[in-house]
């Protein structure tokens, strides 16, 4: 057995506030998605980077307008050296507007830049910024897109900038949902071949409390020597 991560969360002055322990520092950010895809590369809705991360202590607040504006900053950084220039640490910010049938949400994120092996800071940061939109149709469909663009520190003009890009499209489909998206797969350094990747997924019910979710992927490798991937996979969700 292992623990993935803990964290509290607790009403502070009439935000929300969390901290934790293996928790991403964006933990109460909002990113506007309405795309379900099982996978570990789109599910971020190509907000990569801006929502920040975290391998160690982390803390954040939130605070909701109660208009459809939210608004959300968190921290996220190493369990020593906490908030220190000796310690690797990211902050992030987010603000977010959630209609009935829309919403969009814009993201930043300054992550500190590392080098060497255990990593430690290298005084450079880099800076990134993603822009995130759904649109759900009176028949259930909804699209959702998402733009990321980064300042890496440090690195060379040629190389300095990144980009994530994101398009998903979900239907219900007799019990279930159907799915299918394709973006980046990690960050997109200027100057370089993209790697892209495409992603279709069914989920369904089998129970009250049970889901299962299949879907296959083409993840495409721009590196030379590095074969295209093609694949299977399954999750399956309990609830109780």
């Amino acid at each position: 057995l292992t623990v993935d991560g803990v964290s509290y969360t607790f009403p502070l002055g009439g935000m929300t506030a969390i901290v934790g322990d293996n928790t991403d520092g964006s933990a109460l950010f909002t990113t506007a998605c309405a795309y379900g895809g099982p996978s570990n590369t789109l599910d971020d809705c190509g907000n990569v980077n801006a929502g920040i991360t975290n391998g160690g202590f982390m803390v954040g607040a939130a605070y909701d307008f109660e208009n459809g504006w939210s608004a959300a900053v968190g921290y996220a950084g190493d369990e020593t050296n906490v908030m220190t220039k000796e310690g690797a640490g990211a902050y992030g910010a987010n603000v977010a507007y959630s209609a009935d049938n829309y919403g969009v949400s814009v993201t930043y994120g300054s992550v500190d830049s590392t080098t060497g092996t255990p990593a430690t800071p290298d005084g450079e940061k880099d800076a990134y910024t993603a822009v995130n939109a759904f649109f759900t149709f009176d028949n259930g469909t909804s699209i959702s897109g998402g733009y990321e663009f980064g300042d890496i520190g440090g690195a060379a003009a040629t190389a300095d900038e990144s980009i994530n890009y994101f398009v998903g499209i979900s239907t219900p489909t007799g019990p279930g949902e159907l799915g299918a998206a394709f973006g980046t797969a990690g960050g997109q350094i200027e100057g370089q071949d993209e790697e892209l990747m495409y992603e279709a997924y069914y989920s369904y019910p089998i129970n009250d409390g049970m889901t299962i979710t299949p879907l296959v992927f083409v993840k495409e490798k721009a590196a030379a020597g590095n074969p295209d991937q093609t694949g299977v996979m399954v999750k399956t969700s309990f609830s109780f």
